[in-house]
């Protein structure tokens, strides 16, 4: 019997230009008795066609996608205004677009999502202002993105004569102090990185008058308030950070501007000012109640119990790698080769 030769030709496998042809075929064609390790081609897959056979399933091959780069803003609520007393705190910043974050910091880094990973965004409250001179007007809600957490800007100190209302609140930024009967009352402290102090109420014109300090603002200390002869002034609230993040600059977290109480004394009142960035105005005895901060920045609430403003997330990535998969309705906005996300209230995106 004559013997045929059979000649394989084998794979150089340091070759450049060289390819391993593999079995193709539809899922009804896959082989009927396959053995642990068989890898095919599935022609009927839409995206990854490799598939194994793991000795009890056919497993598909999933191709390897890389993390990418995603820049943040993440502001807090604001806090809100005392009674009678010190302007809110405004929540904390931190970004990682631009050369600063909030409280005179450099910018931190961008985070790197994993893809099919879903991250939680978290809008932090507004908080509200003071009930009554008993206590401080409340602190706002953290806002979070991932591992990035910024804390709810401090209230403001309230009027009662009490030495445990007056001083300002801690916060992302710091509460403004109130001043009525007391001396020498601190603003609250902001947090590294995120925001500045409020300010105090040093000097009033006698134990019946008073100018509270303005609440702090990511970029700036609130102003202290003081008293003298020629009226009474309260502390205009720290301003906020400018921010380009979704391609225009934007001012946020401002603090809230103090109370300037007029007592007996009938002197000429001046109420602090909003910081830029949302921050509400103060009022005074003979003036308009003041406002709240502005919804959606952060901002501060002005001294006579306004609230401050609920927080603010806004995600930056490139167009190519943006998954369109999110949840709590963020706006969704282009600039040049990136995508912007603007959430107002909480919700999640899948990278």
């Amino acid at each position: 019997m004559a013997l045929t030769k059979i000649t394989n030709d084998l794979l150089d496998l340091g070759s450049d230009t060289g390819a391993l042809g593999l079995p193709k075929g539809t899922e009804a064609q896959r082989p009927s008795n396959p053995v642990e390790g068989t890898l095919r081609h599935n022609s009927e897959i839409d995206e990854t066609k490799l598939e194994t056979f793991d000795g009890t399933d056919w497993r598909k091959i999933n191709k390897f996608t890389p993390a990418y780069a995603v820049d943040y803003l993440v502001v807090a609520g604001g806090g809100g205004g005392g009674n009678a007393g010190g302007g809110g705190g405004a929540g904390g910043l931190r970004t990682s677009y631009g050369a600063t974050s909030g409280g005179g910091t450099a910018s931190g880094a961008s985070l790197e999502l994993i893809p099919s990973n879903t991250y939680t965004i978290t809008i932090g409250a507004a908080g509200a202002g003071s009930t009554s001179g008993a206590n401080k007007g409340f602190n706002g809600g953290n806002s979070i993105f991932s591992t990035i957490t910024s804390n709810g800007g401090g209230g403001g100190g309230s009027n009662i004569a009490s030495p445990n209302t007056h001083p300002g609140a801690d916060g992302g930024s710091g509460g403004g102090a109130s001043n009525q009967n007391l001396s020498g009352q601190p603003g609250g402290s902001g947090t590294i990185g995120q925001g500045f102090a409020g300010g105090s109420a040093s000097g009033s014109t006698g134990n019946d008058g008073q100018g509270s300090g303005g609440g702090g603002g990511a970029a700036v200390v609130g102003e202290n308030g003081f008293g003298s002869p020629s009226g009474l002034f309260a502390g205009d609230g720290g301003d906020g950070l400018a921010v380009s993040i979704t391609g225009s600059s934007t001012y946020y977290a401002g603090g809230g501007g103090g109370y300037a109480y007029q007592g007996i004394f009938g002197y000429t009142t001046h109420p602090g000012v909003g910081g830029l960035g949302g921050g509400g105005n103060g009022s005074a005895q003979d003036k308009p109640v003041g406002s709240a901060g502005t919804p959606n920045t952060g901002g501060g609430g002005g001294g006579r119990s306004n609230a401050g403003g609920s927080g603010i997330v806004i995600l930056r990535m490139p167009t190519a790698n943006y998954s369109g998969t999110t949840t709590g309705s963020p706006t969704v906005t282009t600039d040049g080769t990136d995508t912007i996300l603007t959430y107002t209230s909480s919700g999640t995106y899948t990278a």
